[in-house]
């Protein structure tokens, strides 16, 4: 992090900063990306860079998620393909559903993280770049899944209430549950 000159405009009012996030991003217990690496591997939809795009829009519409992850033939993530590029590229009339491959429209500029990552600097810089989606990968780059925004929120919170659960029966005289 880097210390605020005081020449900076302040902020607008109402507007969030990122500091503001990442601060109450750590106010729950520091949980890694791995934690949620099941829903992430579920959120995963692959296809090769020679499939059309008949065949991403498929996957797309069947799938709770909006990208797809262009691999190699080993399976590394080579780019990734969403809704929304897909839907401008049609309608624009640059590509062609049948013909065009997926290789040749995706975006080749990717954001990864690791399991071993807090999600909660994971989920600031998301929300600092204003990203969907990051690819999980080990540390040897294989392809584990996508992080989605929605996704590391509901952890996020999910950890929060628990932490709240927790004080609230201490403080009751409950005990720990």
């Amino acid at each position: 992090m880097t210390d605020a000159s005081p020449q900076q405009n302040p902020p607008e009012l109402g507007a969030e900063s990122p500091s503001v996030f990442a601060v109450e991003a750590r106010t729950v217990a520091p949980l890694l990306v791995g934690s949620m690496e099941a829903v992430a591997r579920s959120r995963l939809h692959t296809v090769s860079v020679t499939s059309v795009l008949a065949e991403v829009a498929e996957l797309l519409s069947s799938a709770q998620i909006s990208v797809v992850v262009v691999c190699n033939g080993a399976g590394s993530p080579l780019g990734t393909l969403t809704e929304t590029v897909l839907i401008q590229r049609l309608g624009w009339g640059l590509s062609d559903f049948f013909t065009t491959l997926a290789g040749d429209v995706m975006t080749r500029e990717f954001v990864v993280c690791a399991p071993e990552d807090l999600l909660s600097d994971v989920m600031t810089m998301m929300h600092q770049r204003g990203l969907i989606h990051v690819l999980l990968v080990n540390a040897q780059g294989t392809l584990l899944g996508v992080v989605n925004a929605r996704d590391g929120l509901r952890v996020l919170l999910a950890a929060g209430n628990h932490q709240e659960a927790l004080l609230r029966n201490y403080v009751m005289g409950v005990g720990y549950q």
